[in-house]
């Protein structure tokens, strides 16, 4: 946001959106065919990526966290098994209730439903753009 000149919160979606979706659910749905679990591992990422960008409108650092833990624990379940594949959605989905309640928490949260989680955002938002 800090990039951002225009005030412009709320949900978003644009045409790179819909493709990365489109493209992430053809590429799940073909790996669901060799591999179940790969296939629903893409569509739990591609997923995350639209509620990240387009709905929370997530801050960096707390989606890198998420990422970050996810490719740790996708990489221990496909090379050793452990936790397994379950066990990973559900510690990633319990991580993503509580990195979207930090956010939601946050003074800067501009994403869907901003107006009643954050009313003082346009004031936030003056303050940290102002013209200097």
């Amino acid at each position: 946001m800090a990039n951002e000149t225009t005030f412009r919160p709320g949900f978003r979606i644009s045409a790179i959106d819909v493709g990365v979706l489109v493209a992430g659910g053809i590429g799940s749905w073909f790996t669901a065919g060799i591999d179940a679990s790969l296939g629903i591992a893409i569509a739990f990422v591609v997923a995350h990526f639209f509620l990240f960008c387009n709905v929370v409108r997530m801050g960096r650092s707390l989606e890198l966290c998420w990422a970050g833990l996810f490719v740790l624990l996708a990489a221990a379940t496909q090379l050793a098994g452990i936790p397994g594949w379950i066990a990973t959605f559900t510690i990633m989905l319990v991580c993503t209730v509580v990195i979207v309640a930090l956010q939601m928490c946050d003074p800067s949260y501009h994403g869907a439903f901003w107006e009643r989680i954050n009313p003082g955002l346009p004031t936030w938002w003056e303050r940290h753009h102002e013209k200097k």
